[in-house]
């Protein structure tokens, strides 16, 4: 038998987000597979996934860094970690990470080291360090990785643009897993009852943690809009911070029509339920990648609007609505658009959003090209 190939990955930290939640599901989906044995690191700390995955026997190490202040001894704990456990294949996920790790990994004469890429808009947003670290992983991209992974073509062609090595780089989309993700009427009936919507309302919802890439300032004008039109509409938000305690979210939510018809659950641990839950999805973000939630709710088989930002119309196809970004008018007009469908045409819509995840985008298409990147960086010499 064969010695498995010993992956670390390298990872800002490990709270809910869109990269740590593929993490987690790129490692389960070796449970139990002796080829592959994975290790974490996360820069910060365990998060909400760390007791996950070491509930499922992997080795997960927190550095503890709080602040800019902590990165030089962060550093010389990370070199530590990994000379106390040496990968064969290094693989690090978004800037910081990147940046030390490949440092770190060159330091101790790691030739594998995979970088990883999860956003489309690499001049958008974030802080002065945030776009230092950028620009230096940009610069450092001809030296520090053996391959840059991208999670959306248009995530490949900003960076390419903005100095990154484009020969060092390739695209490997989100995968899902339809059997994770299915429609669950039990599920429905139970969530609705339980928050009180009327079995003939139409819930228009989104996943996804409360910040301003999300840009959930839109989605509630939009949803106001959408109320003076049409009736029966409600609005469930789901994520981290989407909950009656935030004083600025609830200040917009006030100021519509019906405040009462917003739903904020909150991070929830049942997301396939939320989105059974739902009529019709809804991404509103101002910037994303491949978007998790979007390709999620298509697996469930939700009819979906979103936002044209990264590779979201590339995956959702033609099976929903695609808007501009921060277009509170187009999105009022797309929410409308499906409150005028019958509940037949909601569920054909639905389907084949679910089709299209099953024929082009499943987990087990994104695993391959994973292990066939894990299998090449076998054969490097040094």
């Amino acid at each position: 038998m064969t010695a498995p190939i010993h992956i670390t990955h390298v990872i800002i930290g490990l709270d809910v987000g869109g990269a740590e939640r593929f993490l987690l599901r790129l490692i389960e989906a070796h449970g139990g597979n002796p080829q592959y044995a994975h290790r974490v690191i996360s820069l910060t700390s365990k998060g909400a996934l760390g007791p996950r995955l070491e509930a499922q026997g992997i080795a997960v190490t927190a550095l503890g860094m709080t602040s800019l202040h902590d990165t030089p001894r962060t550093y010389m704990r990370l070199k530590r970690a990994l000379q106390a456990h040496r990968p064969d294949v290094l693989q690090c996920w978004m800037y910081y990470a990147d940046l030390l790790g490949g440092l770190a990994g060159r330091r101790l004469g790691i030739k594998p080291i995979l970088w990883g890429i999860r956003n489309s808009h690499f001049e958008s947003g974030g802080t002065r360090l945030k776009r230092a670290v950028r620009r230096s992983c940009a610069i450092a991209s001809r030296h520090l990785p053996w391959r840059i992974v991208c999670v959306a073509d248009s995530a490949l062609e900003v960076h390419a643009r903005a100095g990154y090595d484009r020969a060092r780089m390739e695209v490997i989309h989100n995968g899902y897993d339809p059997d994770a993700f299915t429609y669950s009427d039990s599920g429905r009936r139970a969530l609705r009852r339980e928050l009180g919507i009327p079995p003939d309302a139409l819930v228009i919802g989104s996943v996804g943690r409360y910040s301003a890439a999300k840009d959930h300032r839109s989605f509630v004008q939009a949803a106001d809009a959408a109320m003076r039109q049409r009736r029966g509409l409600y609005f469930m938000l789901v994520g981290r911070d989407l909950t009656a305690g935030n004083q600025a979210l609830a200040r917009q939510i006030a100021a519509t029509l019906h405040p009462e018809r917003f739903l904020l659950l909150g991070q929830r641990s049942d997301v396939p339920e939320c989105l059974s839950a739902m009529d019709v999805f809804c991404l509103h973000s101002r910037t994303e990648g491949f978007p998790n939630a979007l390709g999620e709710a298509m697996c469930v088989g939700r009819p979906c609007i979103t936002t044209d930002v990264g590779d979201a119309r590339l995956l959702l196809g033609q099976e929903g609505r695609a808007v501009p970004p921060g277009d509170v008018p187009a999105l009022t007009q797309a929410m409308i658009h499906m409150a005028d469908l019958d509940a037949a045409q909601l569920q054909a819509m639905g389907a084949r959003a679910r089709q299209r995840i099953t024929g082009h985008y499943t987990l087990v298409h994104a695993v391959d090209r994973f292990e066939s990147l894990y299998q090449t960086a076998m054969t490097l010499s040094y």
